[in-house]
């Protein structure tokens, strides 16, 4: 395994290091239990069996509480420890993946294997590795191999283990009303997720991007032209109307030539330009950023919209642009071989990243007036999930204490004013919780969503692997009672 590169300094963390490098296998082989239990949420794959088995992994952490609380969904794994701290910590986990019907990959996606990955070293393969199987194994390695040693862990914890992230997180906003005057007691949010790149470089976020996700359908049966029922003979298109191309007009209304500026009125009226604090964030990301890095994050892209010449401005249309983007469009005959028909009916699947000051509901509702000003109000539009943006104070204790922990080890660390992703941490930093909310750790994974999603295991010299990340998380707990301790005088 690497080792770290950070500082002499000395610490209670330095025990809970050597303890994690003595159980190391132990720690992989659970990694690889949680990622060989199915659970894929949209297709209700292992759901419940994977929920019992993150009960049972708080149990081994030391949670005194431990509750499966059931859902209209998928149920939340709820678990309590307390050690009788001065500070209390809310730690979001998602145990629910996506599918991986319709992907190639190099290895089966649930056996995780371990296999050598050139320029990162072993390396565990297997959906939920990075996104989030692998971050959830780590942290609670970490924060029981602390109590382990020390005896306790020096915060309190609340953690919430959802199964319903890659669906929206319907479930979990009636979850932390139930449970508010409990999860009230809390100073800070955490989310462990390793954003280290092959330079070495980390990442650690305050905040996301939101979302609003929704389906279009246009059909014979709405429109009341075209086949009504079932696709018909293709023969038949001389004289019946096609739903398809209806729909494909339609779409072509919303966007430009190009498909990059979005033509419905009032959809960029709330977008706000990135204000004093996430300028000078932005100031010092343009010294380390560099598109090449992003093309390896986000897969295999030979060019960016308006090029890369000027960086600043790539990372601005990243961060804090909005998008209406098309996730997926069927109708009709869509398998190997021909078969000739006239579609009944289409349905397009279609999300929108909102950015500060947008709102989720007022996105979709300029969605459904476009259509209806341009003679498509027989087109369905259905909201299926979405949530707002959320944004934390870099200055927050727990954000320079994380930060101070990731450098301990001798990475260079990049602060980003929020995720160019989309995630439920509205719950925890608006009203009436208002938390401080930071995504973040070592560890060096990718390809989430895609086949032979990974998470590097053993890194080669420069890159961390997974003992080092869960130590991220051992020194992040020190880190921040130095901080927030000495300004509360504890």
């Amino acid at each position: 395994m690497s080792s770290a590169k950070g500082t002499a300094e000395t610490g209670p963390w330095d025990r809970v290091y050597r303890h994690i490098d003595a159980n190391f296998p132990a720690h992989v082989a659970q990694f690889q239990e949680f990622v060989q239990q199915k659970s894929v949420s949209p297709l209700n794959q292992g759901m419940e069996e994977c929920a019992r088995l993150v009960a049972r992994y708080l149990r081994e952490m030391g949670c005194q509480t431990v509750e499966t609380v059931p859902t209209a969904g998928y149920p939340i794994v709820y678990g309590e420890y307390d050690g009788g701290n001065p500070f209390t910590w809310i730690i979001y986990l998602m145990y629910d993946t996506q599918p991986v019907e319709g992907e190639t990959w190099t290895v089966p996606p649930f056996e995780a294997r371990i296999v050598d990955r050139p320029g990162f070293g072993r390396t565990l393969i297997g959906r939920g590795a990075i996104n989030s199987k692998g971050p959830m194994s780590a942290f609670l390695n970490a924060m029981r191999s602390i109590r382990e040693v020390e005896g306790k862990i020096p915060v309190n914890l609340l953690i919430i283990a959802e199964g319903e992230e890659e669906m929206g997180s319907r479930s979990l906003p009636k979850f932390v009303e139930q449970y508010r005057s409990r999860l009230a007691k809390a100073d800070t949010v955490f989310m462990p997720l390793p954003a280290m790149d092959e330079r070495g470089l980390t990442k650690v976020f305050l905040g996301v991007k939101g979302l609003a996700y929704l389906e279009l359908e246009c059909s014979g049966k709405l429109w009341g032209r075209g086949p009504t029922d079932h696709d018909i003979h293709s023969s038949s298109k001389t004289i019946v109307d096609s739903p398809v191309w209806r729909m494909i007009k339609a779409l072509s209304t919303m966007v430009s030539e190009d498909g990059n500026e979005i033509l419905i009125d009032g959809f960029y009226d709330e977008v706000l330009p990135p204000g004093a604090k996430d300028r000078r964030l932005l100031d010092e990301l343009i010294t380390t950023f560099h598109p090449s890095q992003m093309r390896i994050e986000i897969g295999e892209v030979d060019q960016f919209i308006g090029g890369t010449s000027n960086m600043r401005a790539l990372l601005e249309r990243y961060l804090y642009q909005t998008t209406l983007n098309i996730d997926g469009i069927w109708g009709g005959y869509i398998y190997p071989g021909s078969k000739t028909v006239l579609p009944h009916k289409v349905q397009v699947k279609i999300d929108v990243r909102l950015v500060p000051d947008q709102d989720c509901d007022k996105q979709v509702e300029r969605i459904r007036r476009h259509l209806d000003q341009h003679g498509y109000s027989d087109i369905a539009v259905r909201k299926l999930h979405g949530y707002p943006w959320a944004k934390t104070d870099p200055d927050s204790p727990i954000c320079r204490a994380h930060v101070k922990a990731l450098e301990s080890f001798g990475y260079p660390v990049e602060v980003w004013p929020h995720a160019p992703g989309t995630g439920p941490w509205y719950l925890f930093t608006d009203p009436p919780l208002s938390l401080p909310c930071v995504i973040g750790g070592l560890g060096v994974g990718g390809r989430a969503h895609a086949p032979d999603e990974y998470f590097v295991i053993e890194g080669e010299p420069g890159v961390s692997g997974f003992a080092e990340s869960e130590k991220s998380y051992v020194r992040t707990v020190y880190e921040y009672l130095r901080l927030a301790g000495d300004r509360k005088g504890v």
